[in-house]
């Protein structure tokens, strides 16, 4: 059994934020309704053989129509506040020019929402939709796109500043990069391999442009980035193991972590030249933009890294788990190194390792890479599995005994929340917060319907929610921490 509810929530700080995270694109649906325009995702979607069973988002959950009912669930819940993304085609259609009244309103509601039931809004402006037009243009591979996620910024600001606690500029950059410029497996499907490090570039670029924004158009709530992190280990020893490592390190963490929080790049060994060579082009002015002191850093842990040189089996102890191995890189032939799998550890349905105790060092290890580090909120945190609905013996209502995700969250709370202790591996962190993802089950990007990431169950069918055990879970420990719902928590 993993830790009860009672001794988490004697571990968590009174001033800690408990939090649930969703996306615009993975819950809103309405794709085609009140003025929105096509996203890079849309369009991706719709090609065949994207999305595991030819999947799309154009209904998801139905949140544009069913918001009230969701904030609701989120108020019930006694979380203290909300993560979600702002849809940037449906408010500005075209990604650049005049924007779309009926979408701002929609947000406008939700603000409304969440703030009168004491729920603190974290706005992410760059959940991955990019509008058609822009990705038709290049994409994050013209570096134009930084300026026009700037001017949305302004935009938001303008619109929303008043009533956003905290700002996050840019979701995940490294999964974009990896999985959309690099791999081609997300939109918008260009396996540019290490060609797609300029977008990764132009990605934190547009996170420095867009805090110039909000800053001059004087928010006052705080602003941070969003990046995922994963420690990455040799499978077995030697130089050019240690070298993948080395390569891999910076393509996922260093590459979108140094320049925001050390103003340069990650310095690496010569021979990663051929693959790194543009990260040492990059002007001072750039990275003068991109390493603007930060409100707070969001910090998005799923699983470490085992790292082993070639393209990989596709069978025996070091191939990777069936499925769709999303956040992480495919097995290729023409890239240097693969990912392995972990055999002590158990498996999400994803295929992904349980490994909470490499939240902690992942919290250890940007406390030493980054002596200035701000304050700390992990951002994204969960788990899909194998749920199923039962009919509950005694009441007849439907019901998912979700008890791996209730251990998996359990236990990486625990791990974040002892790391940063006094005396722990990261005890020099100002951990703020957590936030589960997901808050419902969702369209998981090239997944599709697969895999299922929430505390509460949606029949994708009737759009029936089912508040599953891990949700009477996390609601025992609001509860038990003496949650204050009655205001906004900064």
């Amino acid at each position: 059994m993993g830790i009860s509810p009672e001794s988490l929530a004697a571990m968590i700080p009174a001033d800690f934020t408990l939090g649930v995270a969703t996306a615009a694109f993975q819950i809103e649906g309405a794709v085609a309704e009140d003025g929105r325009g096509p996203s890079g995702w849309d369009a991706f979607a719709a090609q065949p053989a994207r999305i595991v069973n030819g999947d799309n988002a154009d209904v998801a959950c139905d949140h544009y129509h069913r918001m009230a009912d969701d904030v609701q669930l989120i108020h019930a819940l006694g979380v203290d506040s909300y993560r979600f993304s702002l849809s940037w085609p449906r408010i500005q259609p075209d990604g650049r020019g005049g924007t779309n009244p009926a979408g701002i309103a929609f947000y406008d509601r939700l603000l409304d929402e969440l703030l009168s039931r004491g729920i603190s809004p974290m706005c992410t402006l760059y959940h991955w939709d990019t509008p058609l037009p822009l990705e038709q243009a290049g994409g994050w591979l013209n570096r134009e796109t930084a300026y026009r996620l700037a001017d949305f910024a302004a935009i938001a600001a303008e619109l929303f500043g008043d009533r956003v606690q905290r700002w996050v500029t840019i979701n995940e950059p490294t999964t974009v990069t990896l999985n959309g410029y690099g791999l081609g497996i997300h939109a918008p499907g260009h396996p540019g391999l290490f060609d797609a490090v300029p977008a990764g570039h132009h990605m934190v670029l547009a996170h420095g442009l867009s805090m110039q924004a909000l800053r001059a158009a004087g928010v006052p709530g705080d602003i941070g980035i969003t990046n995922v992190y994963s420690p990455v280990v040799a499978a077995r020893g030697g130089f050019v193991n240690d070298l993948l490592v080395e390569l891999f390190d910076v393509l996922h963490n260093g590459m979108f972590s140094d320049p925001v929080l050390l103003g340069r790049y990650s310095e690496f060994n010569p021979l990663l030249m051929p693959f790194l060579h543009y990260l040492t082009e990059v002007s001072d002015e750039d990275l003068a933009i991109m390493s603007q002191p930060l409100d707070f850093y969001g910090l998005n842990y799923y699983f470490p890294t085992r790292i082993a040189p070639g393209p990989g089996p596709n069978t025996g102890p070091d191939a990777l788990p069936e499925g769709l191995p999303d956040h992480m890189l495919e097995d290729s032939p023409e890239l240097p190194f693969h990912i392995t799998g972990w055999a002590q550890y158990d498996r999400t349905a994803f295929g992904w390792p349980v490994a909470p105790e490499y939240l902690g060092i992942a919290l250890a290890e940007m406390a030493a890479r980054y002596p200035q580090l701000p304050p700390v909120f992990i951002t994204e945190g969960g788990a899909s599995f194998p749920d199923v609905v039962v009919q509950d013996a005694l009441t007849g209502e439907p019901h998912v005994a979700d008890i791996q995700r209730i251990n998996y969250l359990g236990d990486h709370l625990a791990a974040a929340l002892a790391a940063t202790a006094p005396g722990g591996a990261a005890e020099s962190v100002d951990l703020r917060g957590y936030y589960v993802w997901t808050l419902m089950d969702n369209f998981e990007w090239a997944a599709g319907y697969s895999q299922r990431f929430g505390l509460v169950y949606v029949d994708f069918e009737t759009q029936q929610r089912i508040p599953k055990s891990s949700y009477s879970w996390l609601q025992a420990i609001t509860s038990l921490r003496g949650a204050d719902t009655s205001a906004v928590r900064r």
